[in-house]
């Protein structure tokens, strides 16, 4: 039996806004991982069945690892079809947003869901939601947006409407954003959730592999360079740090998702309680942060590089060279030494 976490006003608001919607629209925030994509197809697909005209629409694509899932294909892609997305937008009676918590997330997208007329609910597990919802739905204690979107659906009486498309988009968003369930997973009711989801016939086992054990050649000779000769083990620091630059992705053909989970390799180094990983893009760096514990990783990536998340898992941006970004991330480690020590005492 699962807690309700969900208050029932927003239970009600949802139904009853759902019950008015013909024409409804999901949407993500930019660079959509596991859980952006399992959460929003798995609404995409409740909703489909209750007879809705339903559209996802992403800022940018999502990694090729997740193209398997479900309705994958039926995504609208902003920065390859703008003119069409923001036509779907504008048209919505109803809008979800999922997984993100302000509107600057949604990038080129953000200006057509801001514009729209239409009802506004954001279903999110991420700290500080902006204030541009008419609902919100928000539980950083949550592991996942997908845990969430399976709590509202049964907190709707519709279980029974849960079927394997729908609890394959679920388990995808809940075990990527856990990393397979190794941190922000010590709640019984993930795994109560789990296995309700087995009784609606999705292996596990296999969408592990189609996620984990579905990546080119190219990914783990760019996974062996990063590690032997661009990962630096700070002495005074249980801190890490990997970087990349674009020359160098580019030497070894990167694909959008390659670098999915090189952040958390550090993490098992003996007495590592924190990784950075900045990856070189186009016009920025694309920063990843990850910790055990409870450093604040979350406080370094807002700080520093006015980024956010949770607590053990952040992400940020710096628009400048690769240079600056690692001399501002080596300058402000000092002032995070009493996080460090109160960690290190945690362990004597």
């Amino acid at each position: 039996m699962l807690s309700k976490i969900i208050d029932q006003r927003s239970i009600d608001v949802v139904q009853d806004r759902i019950d008015e919607a013909r024409r409804i629209v999901i949407v993500t925030h930019i660079s959509p991982d596991g859980d952006a994509v399992g959460s929003s197809l798995a609404l995409y697909h409740y909703l489909k069945g209750l007879g809705k005209k339903v559209s996802v629409v992403t800022p940018s694509p999502m990694p090729d690892f997740l193209l398997w899932l479900p309705g994958a294909q039926d995504i609208y892609v902003h920065s390859e079809k703008k003119e069409e997305s923001d036509a779907i937008v504008s048209d919505a009676e109803l809008i979800f947003a999922l997984d993100f918590n302000i509107l600057k997330r949604l990038e080129g997208l953000s200006a057509a869901v801001e514009a729209s007329k239409a009802h506004k609910i954001l279903i999110d597990h991420h700290p500080y939601p902006g204030d541009c919802w008419n609902l919100v739905i928000s539980h950083p204690e949550i592991c996942s947006t997908s845990e969430l979107i399976f709590r509202l659906i049964c907190r709707m009486g519709d279980f029974n409407r849960i079927d394997k498309f729908i609890g394959e988009c679920i388990y995808t968003g809940m075990m990527t954003d856990t990393g397979s369930f190794t941190y922000n997973s010590n709640s019984p009711e993930i795994y109560f959730i789990i296995s309700e989801l087995l009784t609606k016939g999705i292996d596990k086992d296999a969408i592990y592999a189609k996620v984990y054990n579905n990546f080119p050649a190219d990914r783990f000779r760019l996974m062996g360079f990063l590690l032997s000769q661009r990962m630096k083990i700070y002495d005074q620091y249980p801190a890490a740090l990997l970087t990349l630059t674009l020359q160098e992705c580019e030497n070894y053909k990167y694909q959008k998702g390659d670098a999915e989970g090189f952040v958390n390799i550090p993490l098992s180094v003996s007495g590592i309680i924190f990784s950075i990983f900045m990856r070189e893009d186009v016009d920025k760096i694309k920063i990843s942060f990850r910790s055990t514990g409870s450093f604040p990783c979350n406080k370094i990536a807002s700080e520093c590089f006015g980024g956010g998340g949770h607590l053990n898992a952040s992400g940020g941006e710096f628009y400048g060279t690769l240079e600056a970004a690692i001399q501002l991330f080596e300058t402000a480690l000092p002032s995070y030494l009493s996080f460090f020590e109160a960690e290190k005492d945690k362990l004597i």
